[in-house]
């Protein structure tokens, strides 16, 4: 197809194309290489299918904005299936005779030109639809950002749209001109049933001559593939270098034991100078992946509660920062030169620690990035090598130190369990469940009462139990989200020699976080566990028949339930309670925001131990309205600290529902028949 002067001019600008386009790369690389950890390849051949599967079926895109996803999946399967199509115009250039060779094939020829005139358009459509998303329709508000979110200097100036813009020019120049090729030759060979959307366009073409149309094949060809050329230099500084970085995302993580389990930290290493991360050469080498695989689609920012109600960190922004801080400074980084510190340039003070570590930016993101575990590695440098946080902290920081609590309270741990039988493991060392209480069941009055409820109920069913009584100390969740990790590391370690020591067959808690921190982050310390949540074992009773529940009506409230975040998103415990419910009840009322969907109390990531950042509203009040728009008497929940958020937020919300543990609401409908251990 092409003369030998094209040819040769395309082999001189593929070699010029490929030589620019080195450079990029070669520096992505080398700033990547330059974070701590490692890229992982265990497991090759599942990690392999893990990241094929999530590109091609695109199942974390389609979690949410269903129009915008469903668009998003043909364009990724056309520009996908461009890759042969490409290669195969190419030798189509070079190669006399080549389309002849092609439709020698028959019906694999067929079924090629069919896909390719069929994704063709579902490419234009997709990107002509993203273009006018940014540009034009109202919802492209989701694309931008609260005046107090920290922005790069390029990103306030229009720099995410004119990389947008860039890139989408680019896919419709090179899909668009191939699509008009293929319409070219239909229009001069006659209908194709194989390309139906081209034999529809044909007529555009129809009074060109053969030597006019032989000129537009020329021309669409060197627009489609020398485009590429064009294009291929600037591939790695822009966004559309998540094609390729997304996929390699997934690949390379390491394999969390949930999606918000924290590496520790390695203090008896004395080569070891930075704790935390302060600049980007300290993030993880994952992390400076997520920066060049971020789409910038802001999903993340949807769904981030801080965000949602005011506050200034912006989940979407911070990875984005961190892609325009690397672009400006992409060959001194590669060089080995340093970052400014993050905290100011891509996330201010107040950001970071606005984070409740919920999770949902982790759990949202369609090309596997978390920017919560960036956050709270910020908080490990703010903490252990620039000593600022915030000054409540301080107080937390002492209690677990000194009492074994964040309360800072000194009494005993087992006050709680007065007036109640409550074997020790020393009482009873063939016990068959362990019962972590937790500090708040120890020390705060409302969530005693879930602790006094449970107890109520393992008795009911015959369960044999014991808990540590004042062996027991804090698990330490406070310490790691806030980033004390040496604390951590301490009361960690105590309690793994603990739980060592007694060898439970199974614990069962009823605070989230503790069971977050027994079953999916002491392993890190050598304490392996079978941990369930109390709404996992009264569910298991209930089955079981060793639980019988009244089934009047006239005590049947109606119910809606609150996911705990590091219950439902971090754990995926999410039926288990729901189960609870419609045994106890018949039914439930769904919040709508729910499941792994579901809004947070806004009491993680140690928010529960200081002020709340300003914002235009708390994050439990948020909450606590949502439930109360059920309609519903009660809102049950199954963590203490949502108990407490959610009772502080029910006196300046008039008319709201009851907040009650599903152990209190079980406990409560006990057949009154059958006597209950006081």
């Amino acid at each position: 197809m092409l003369t030998p002067v094209e040819q040769m001019l395309f082999i001189l600008l593929t070699l010029l194309s490929l030589g620019a386009a080195y450079y990029g790369f070669r520096e992505m690389w080398l700033i990547i290489n330059r974070g701590e950890g490692q890229l992982y390849l265990d497991n090759l051949p599942a990690r392999l299918w893990k990241a094929l599967r999530v590109y091609v079926a695109q199942p974390t895109t389609l979690k949410a904005r269903p129009i915008t996803s469903l668009l998003h999946l043909g364009v990724v399967w056309g520009f996908t299936y461009y890759f042969l199509v490409n290669v195969l115009d190419g030798l189509r250039g070079f190669i006399p005779g080549w389309v002849d060779t092609m439709r020698s094939t028959g019906l694999l020829y067929d079924a090629y030109r069919l896909l390719g005139d069929v994704l063709s358009v579902a490419v234009l459509v997709g990107v002509t639809y993203f273009i006018l998303r940014r540009f034009v329709l109202p919802n492209r508000k989701e694309l931008t950002y609260h005046d107090n979110v920290l922005l790069h200097p390029k990103v306030k100036a229009g720099g995410i749209t004119r990389d947008s813009l860039i890139v989408a020019v680019f896919i419709l120049l090179h899909v668009g001109a191939r699509w008009l090729g293929e319409v070219v030759h239909v229009a001069g060979s006659g209908a194709d049933p194989f390309m139906p959307f081209a034999t529809l366009a044909a007529p555009l073409f129809a009074g060109v001559s053969e030597d006019g149309r032989r000129l537009l094949e020329h021309t669409f060809w060197w627009l489609a593939l020398g485009g590429i050329l064009l294009f291929l230099p600037y591939f790695p500084y822009s966004k559309h270098a998540h094609l390729f970085m997304a996929p390699l995302n997934f690949l390379t993580k390491p394999r969390r034991t949930s999606l918000g389990e924290m590496q520790p930290l390695d203090f008896e290493d004395e080569k070891i100078e930075q704790f935390g991360v302060n600049q980007l050469q300290h993030l993880p080498k994952t992390h400076l992946f997520d920066a060049f695989a971020c789409i910038m689609c802001n999903r993340c920012q949807d769904v981030c509660p801080a965000y949602i109600t005011g506050k200034e960190l912006s989940p979407s922004a911070l990875e984005i920062n961190k892609r325009f801080i690397i672009r400006d400074m992409m060959s001194e980084l590669a060089a080995g030169a340093d970052s400014p510190p993050l905290v100011g340039t891509a996330i201010s003070e107040s950001a970071v620690w606005a984070c409740t570590s919920c999770a949902a930016c982790v759990e949202i993101c369609p090309v596997g990035n978390e920017p919560m575990l960036d956050i709270l590695n910020i908080r490990r440098d703010a903490v252990l090598m620039q000593s600022d946080f915030p000054a409540e902290l301080q107080a937390a920081y002492k209690g677990m130190e000194r009492q074994g609590n964040p309360w800072q309270n000194g009494d005993s741990r087992f006050n709680w369990a007065k007036g109640l039988d409550v074997p020790t493991v020393e009482e009873n060392p063939d016990f068959d469940v362990l019962y972590w209480v937790g500090c708040a069941a120890s020390y705060d009055p409302r969530a005693q009462i879930t602790a006094r409820s449970l107890v109520k109920i393992l008795h009911r069913a015959g369960v044999n139990f014991a808990v540590l009584g004042e062996a027991e100390t804090c698990t330490g969740d406070v310490a790691r989200r806030s980033g004390k990790e040496d604390l951590y590391f301490e009361l960690a370690t105590q309690n793994v020699e603990t739980l060592n020591g007694v060898n439970p067959k199974r614990i069962v808690v009823t605070c989230p976080h503790c069971f977050h921190n027994l079953a999916k982050e002491y392993h890190q310390f050598g304490g392996n566990y079978h941990v369930v949540h109390h709404t996992e074992l009264i569910d298991e009773l209930i089955r079981e028949g060793r639980l019988p529940l009244s089934a009047r009506a006239d005590r049947q409230p109606n119910v809606t339930f609150h996911d705990p975040c590091y219950l439902g998103r971090h754990n995926g415990v999410i039926e288990a309670p729901r189960d609870v419910l419609v045994a106890l009840n018949g039914g439930y009322t769904e919040m709508p925001r729910a499941k792994k969907n579901s809004f947070c109390c806004g009491a993680g990531g140690a928010q529960f131990w200081k002020e709340e950042e300003h914002g235009a509203k708390p994050v439990n009040v948020e909450r606590y309205e949502e439930a109360k728009a059920t309609g519903a008497d009660v809102v049950a929940v199954g963590c203490p600290f949502c108990m407490q958020m959610f009772e502080t937020a029910k006196s300046s919300v008039s008319g709201g529902p009851d907040v009650k543990d599903v152990a209190e609401l079980i406990a409560e409908r006990l057949e009154e028949s059958v006597p209950v251990v006081p």
